[in-house]
């Protein structure tokens, strides 16, 4: 069970309950024991006193107690924070993987972390308070809840989307975390009765620089699978991802982002929403950030506020832009990616979508403009990637001819947007950071974050 906060967190959490701070969305939630409701630090109702308060980092913790999300400022769709992970690398890991709808079993995300099924339990009870499979529900319960409440969807619908076996699951499980009806949550919002489409609103914590993520999603996106506009990222989505599409318009008001799913399998609709998170780093927490580029060495004036690490969808394609990119320029590199995904498309009537895989690994890579030795790592690359069904290991991956540390490095950092990535052997971030007196260690653990900065300098 996680213990008591520290008296001086919970004195920094009081005042940014009281001042409303919304960089603090997320990083913790105010539980009141009077009402026996607990909320976002942001959340517009009237401030309870504090003698009345509980902070939890982490909404588990607040349910496991018996408290009951908001039904006003929603907790369940509070940006996620890195505040609660002062722990291992395996319980943040542990915790990402349970969250996953639909849910795996217990014992094989186990043998996922390399651990065993009761070491598992040992550190879910220790940093959640719950077992492993009782973590999974309350995730469900969490996302069905935004369903319920910011969609349209008919009941079976979202029971499908939160990976729930049958509405009347879905109902029992709302009932007991919740302590509501799905139609209690619903409060007379309309249902559509089905429908492979919803739109819900995925909120960051401010600043949040969207022109920097959409100049450099713009300079990057593969003609005629993605689209950047002025206020929008709009994605095709292939069988792995529900077949359908998504567009995501920033709402700056709003500190959000309002997406619409247009899905065939809307039990893909949790999984799609958590990696457009990632792509579009909704989580970042600014201040620790900006903090460690100044640490860093990196002045204000070089410091771009509301700095964020734009994702690739899939570590896969993370993969194949990093190796056609090798040795030239961004434009060259994402017309190769273009040219590949148009090559290998395989219905000609449906929307374009990047590669699986097993495509790229069977296909005659001839009509590529690069090197043999480049187009044989591609094509290896792929054959492991489509025998692979974790996480890439870093290890297997520079053990294939061609593959790299720097290639590795940029799919750790874009693919899977692991914050602590530092291109030190980079072209581009080693001229720019020449023009400092930077200590790249000591921006860590946001050292991908510095990549970024310096990427955006040039």
């Amino acid at each position: 069970m996680t213990s008591a906060l520290p008296a001086t967190v919970e004195q920094q959490y009081a005042r940014a309950r009281l001042s409303r701070d919304r960089r603090f969305d997320g990083v913790f939630f105010v539980a009141v024991t009077s009402t026996g409701i607990f909320c976002r630090p942001v959340c517009p109702a009237r401030l309870p006193a504090e003698r009345n308060v509980r902070y939890f980092t982490h909404a588990t913790h607040a349910l496991r107690e018996g408290f009951r999300p908001c039904l006003r400022c929603r907790p369940d769709s509070a940006p996620q924070s890195y505040a609660w992970l002062g722990v291992t690398t395996t319980v943040r890991r542990a915790a990402a993987l349970l969250s996953e709808i639909p849910a795996a079993p217990v014992a094989d995300i186990a043998a996922r972390l390399g651990i065993s099924t009761r070491y598992l339990h040992v550190l879910m009870q220790r940093h959640f308070g719950v077992a492993p499979k009782t973590f999974q529900i309350m995730q469900r319960v969490l996302f069905a809840k935004q369903l319920l409440q910011q969609t349209e969807l008919g009941m079976d619908d979202v029971a499908v989307s939160a990976g729930f076996a049958s509405t009347r699951q879905l109902q029992r499980a709302i009932k007991q975390y919740c302590q509501l009806t799905p139609g209690d949550l619903r409060r007379g919002q309309p249902q559509t009765g089905g429908g492979p489409s919803l739109t819900v609103l995925l909120r960051y914590r401010p600043p949040y620089n969207w022109p920097q993520v959409r100049d450099f999603l713009k300079a990057r996106a593969i003609e005629q699978v993605e689209h950047v506009g002025e206020q929008h990222y709009r994605r095709n989505l292939g069988s792995a991802d529900g077949d359908g599409t998504l567009t995501a318009e920033h709402l700056p008001d709003m500190h959000g982002f309002r997406v619409t799913l247009q899905l065939a399998n809307l039990s893909a609709a949790h999984r799609v929403l958590n990696t457009l998170r990632r792509v579009l780093d909704l989580d970042a927490e600014p201040g620790l950030i900006d903090t460690a580029l100044n640490q860093a060495g990196l002045p204000t004036a070089a410091r771009t506020e509301g700095l964020r690490l734009p994702g690739c969808w899939s570590e896969f394609e993370a993969g194949c832009r990093a190796i056609v990119g090798q040795q030239v320029s961004v434009k060259a590199a994402i017309g190769q990616v273009t040219a590949l995904t148009h090559a290998l498309q395989s219905d000609d009537k449906a929307p374009m979508t990047f590669p699986t895989p097993e495509a790229v690994a069977g296909a005659d890579l001839a009509f590529l403009k690069m090197p043999g030795a480049r187009k044989r790592a591609l094509s290896a690359f792929a054959e492991y990637a489509a025998a692979t069904s974790a996480e890439f290991d870093a290890e297997a991956l520079l053990a294939i001819k061609g593959v790299g540390p720097w290639t590795v490095n940029y799919v750790r950092m874009r693919g899977a947007s692991e914050p602590d990535i530092y291109l030190h052997g980079d072209l581009v971030v080693r001229k720019v950071a020449s023009r400092f007196a930077l200590r790249p260690d000591e921006a860590a653990p946001w050292r991908s974050y510095l990549t970024l900065q310096l990427w955006h300098l040039a």
